[in-house]
């Protein structure tokens, strides 16, 4: 990828008069430009930077005026145009921008209009140049960390934490990462854990903007996932692909994972934990709202949510049950169209290296083909109903969660008496359980479980037929997420 250096030296050699640095950071683009001014001409005073309030020097503030002073003072030079973008559409700007673009391209000058909103009308879309400033890269933000390290000597921090703060902070401006490091030495949060909660809760401020990205706080273990060895087992494996020393070594970097199944069986949890396990945050995106046309037309709303995903990089990006979010199930009414599905596609094959897709699906015969293709995700999971093991194993961290003593609790017996039992069913049996004792004024026991078993009728009952199905279907299309099972279980 090119960067903004590369971009800005390959319009001055092609002689581009008007340029336009789409940006946030402003302060950031003018010691850039002036590196650049320095450079050509040999000194910073040939930076000449405008806004509407203070002009150059104080005179020309008019925007007209200003364009006028650049073409006729005969100075050579960068010149630098803040606040200029709102009064583009204007007609005498217009007709000054024109003649400027073709009055300077035999003099060194290159004005540079400098905004965050882009706004280019029509009728200049081919004089001026359009470029899009990149955001800060680690080397920056290290630089910038060790800055302001300076400043907290009793803070002491080495290369790797340095290191791992800076590419945790990708994906933010040099001025957002400088408020969050200053926060951390400032609050004396230098610790690995302390300084990532910071900067996630940063992001998750960003994302809130949207409305339709959620923020899910990396608080799920992998250890609270029972049974799915095959798939935990996956993911511990590709923790240090998913960092920026394997980009370093030219090692391929995790793009995304699909986990369908069986409803209540751990998909969604095993999507939470990966925050957790790989130390990057979580943003669930939420297609109903996406949907809703409260943030414009669907595919606007869609591509925007792609670009602040990529913008707060690198990240985990889950999309619960797929086939119903991108509208791939049309036969169940599914609310997407064509073009979203696209859309995605596409970016799913293009986006950035440090995004990670984890989606989640329930009716799999509704996703499409191209879908499941090869390059899309690196690895598609199915997850079964837990077998007695697992359920053991399920047993005993809920036990522990609601505070049991699991020496009092047969998990052999409650095991066997939940044969058929997904997890999300083992869970609420042993809620149940706890609140009942719990209005008694006592501790729960086994016999509290075993008599709410006797009252639930598990979904593998209820949907048989259908279960029995999305496991044929399942079978030699999709990784079994669990070690245990190596057939189908008809």
């Amino acid at each position: 990828m090119t960067s903004t250096v590369d971009k800005i030296r390959n319009a001055i050699l092609g002689k581009y008069p008007l340029i336009y640095l789409l940006t946030w950071e402003e302060g950031r683009a003018l010691q850039l430009l002036e590196a650049f001014a320095i450079k050509l001409f040999g000194s910073a005073e040939f930076l000449h930077v405008w806004s509407c309030v203070a002009g150059f020097s104080g005179e020309n503030k008019d925007p007209v005026a200003a364009l006028h002073s650049i073409l006729h003072d005969d100075k050579k030079g960068l010149f630098v145009l803040k606040d200029f973008s709102s009064s583009m559409s204007t007609p005498g700007v217009v007709r000054s921008l024109r003649d400027a673009y073709y009055a300077l391209q035999t003099k060194d000058v290159y004005v540079f209009i400098v905004s965050p909103e882009l706004n280019i009308p029509e009728s200049l879309r081919k004089e001026v140049l359009l470029i899009d400033m990149d955001l800060p890269d680690e080397g920056e933000i290290t630089k910038h960390i060790k800055k302001i390290q300076q400043s907290f000597p009793q803070l002491p921090l080495d290369d790797t934490a340095i290191g791992q703060m800076a590419f945790a902070l990708r994906g933010l401006t040099l001025n957002e990462a400088g408020h969050i490091i200053q926060r951390i030495f400032r609050a004396k949060k230098t610790g690995a854990d302390e300084a990532l909660k910071e900067i996630f809760s940063e992001k998750e401020m960003i994302v809130k903007k949207t409305g339709y990205l959620e923020f899910i706080p990396p608080d799920y273990d992998i250890s609270t996932i029972g049974g799915l060895d095959n798939l935990k087992g996956w993911l511990v494996k590709r923790e240090k692909l998913f960092s920026r020393q394997a980009l370093e070594d030219g090692v391929p970097v995790p793009k995304g994972m699909l986990i369908m199944g069986m409803s209540g069986c751990g998909k969604s949890l095993s999507a939470k934990a990966i925050s957790a396990l790989w130390k990057v945050p979580l943003f669930r995106l939420d297609m109903n709202l996406v949907f809703s046309g409260i943030y414009g037309s669907p595919e606007l709303a869609f591509h925007r949510a792609l670009k602040t995903v990529e913008a707060v990089a690198p990240a985990v990006l889950w999309i619960d049950e797929i086939e119903n979010s991108l509208g791939m199930d049309e036969g169940q009414g599914g609310g997407g169209n064509p073009y979203v599905f696209a859309t995605f596609l596409t970016w799913m094959q293009e986006k950035p290296p440090l995004i990670f897709v984890a989606a989640t699906a329930n009716r799999i015969q509704a996703i499409p083909a191209e879908v499941l293709r090869k390059g899309r995700f690196d690895q598609i999971f199915f997850v079964d109903l837990p077998n007695d093991e697992e359920r053991k194993n399920i047993f005993e961290i809920y036990l522990k969660r609601n505070g049991g003593d699991l020496s009092q609790f047969d998990l052999v017996f409650l095991a066997a008496a939940t044969k058929g039992w997904n997890g999300a069913e083992i869970e609420q049996v042993v809620v149940a359980a706890r609140i009942e004792a719990y209005h008694e004024g006592r501790t729960f026991t086994i016999d509290d479980i075993t008599r709410n078993t006797s009252r639930t009728v598990p979904l593998s009952k209820t949907m048989e037929d259908q279960m029995k199905k999305i496991r044929s279907w399942a079978f030699g299309r999709a990784t079994p997420a669990s070690k245990y099972a190596s057939h189908p279980r008809l």
